[in-house]
């Protein structure tokens, strides 16, 4: 984030018919919160409203002459949570200005109070912030029927679980703050039909944490409506399942594509190391560093048309650039293959060559998928 006087931050209210709640949350927040927010952050309101047939809209033109940080969005026809969201986004960047940015429901649910925790969390240098009833200090409403707990509950151990991201306690909160950043980086991928409903939630900050960006949670104690309906159902359930499980597939086949070429890769390091030794008589340790630098040019190319192909270099130029640099970070498995046979042979014995070969293997295994993803075909 640019370093500024003022930072300018949008709290985003997504809106159908919320007439009885929407009036109450903007003089609250304006009255009560804003205040004691700190002045480097320039406090706004945009309500993005799906075009409530029970005057929601109204409300808030009403309000605007009266604070003048306060702005409105009417969507023509409902876009569903995640439209509203995308559409409020791109709005507060483009038109706003927005350097911060707020995903808040209009119903009270999400104690305005908490803000100035958003914001120091931002101020810290994190990405995204959320709001988490799952850490201590944050709750859930203890009305809730049994039901609806271990919906929630499960709901986001069950994510946690599949996509293997524990840190995180709470991926389908709906309380955020966001840095105008963070979007940017997410603006276009988020433009994808599944995520114009609930599933925006999930999708925004998976896709967050796989690009590496900086995350934090602060409690919150989660209060239900008392004025309108919920507007969760069985899609969401369904929509979110789907999501998290066909992602997961799609990213556990990536990684066994990746086992493939590597084993491709295995063969013909193994097989040119017993060459090497058996035929040429060359000692154990140049050998696998020689059937490493083959392996690197197969795992390279079948990496490249294969495993990352939706990352897929394609010009010449690029090409040898990245073999150039796909080489240089190989290195570190040569290094790694060198010194476990040296150390092997130096201090067991050569016999046990081929043991030491394996041991080595799990090490750069782990060490080449690093290298891939996070430099060579990392994702922008």
């Amino acid at each position: 984030m640019n370093q500024k006087d003022n930072l300018r931050t949008i709290i985003i209210i997504p809106t159908y018919n919320e007439k009885d709640n929407i009036g109450r949350l903007i003089e609250f927040l304006e009255n009560k919160i804003f205040p004691k927010v700190d002045k480097k952050f320039e406090m706004h309101v945009l309500v993005v409203d799906d075009s409530s047939p029970d005057g929601t809209s109204d409300i808030v033109q009403k309000l605007q002459t009266k604070f003048s940080n306060i702005h409105l969005l009417i969507n023509k026809q409902k876009a569903g949570l995640g439209g509203a969201y995308l559409k409020g986004m791109i709005h507060a960047v483009d038109k706003l200005g927005a350097d911060v940015m707020f995903e808040m429901d209009a119903d009270f649910s999400h104690d305005p109070k908490v803000i100035p925790m958003f914001l120091s969390k931002i101020d810290q240098g994190y990405d995204l912030v959320l709001g988490s009833r799952y850490i201590h200090g944050g709750s859930i409403p203890q009305d809730w029927g049994w039901h609806r707990k271990i919906i929630s509950i499960a709901g986001n151990l069950l994510i946690r679980l599949v996509i293997s991201k524990f840190d995180i306690h709470d991926w389908t909160t709906g309380y955020r703050a966001i840095k105008t950043e963070l979007f940017q980086a997410l603006r276009d991928e988020m433009k994808r039909a599944e995520f114009s409903g609930y599933t925006w939630q999930i999708g925004f900050l998976h896709k967050t944490v796989r690009k590496n960006f900086k995350v934090a949670e602060v409690p919150i104690n989660f209060v239900d409506r008392t004025y309108g309906q919920s507007k969760l159902g069985f899609e969401y359930v369904k929509n979110s399942l789907f999501y998290i499980f066909s992602i997961r597939i799609k990213e556990l086949s990536h990684i066994i594509k990746f086992g493939i070429v590597g084993f491709i890769g295995f063969l013909i390091n193994y097989s040119a190391m017993e060459i090497f030794v058996n035929a040429f008589g060359v000692r154990p340790y140049y050998a696998t560093a020689l059937g490493a630098e083959l392996a690197i040019i197969s795992n390279f190319t079948l990496n490249n048309i294969w495993t990352f192909k939706e990352s897929k270099f394609t010009s010449p130029k690029q090409v040898l650039s990245k073999l150039i640099i796909f080489n240089l970070t190989s290195v570190g498995a040569i290094v790694i293959q060198f010194l476990v046979e040296w150390l092997g042979v130096k201090f067991i014995g050569e016999s046990l060559y081929r043991l030491y070969f394996f041991i080595a293997l799990a090490i750069v295994v782990i060490y080449n998928y690093t290298m891939y993803t996070k430099i060579i075909w990392k994702k922008k």
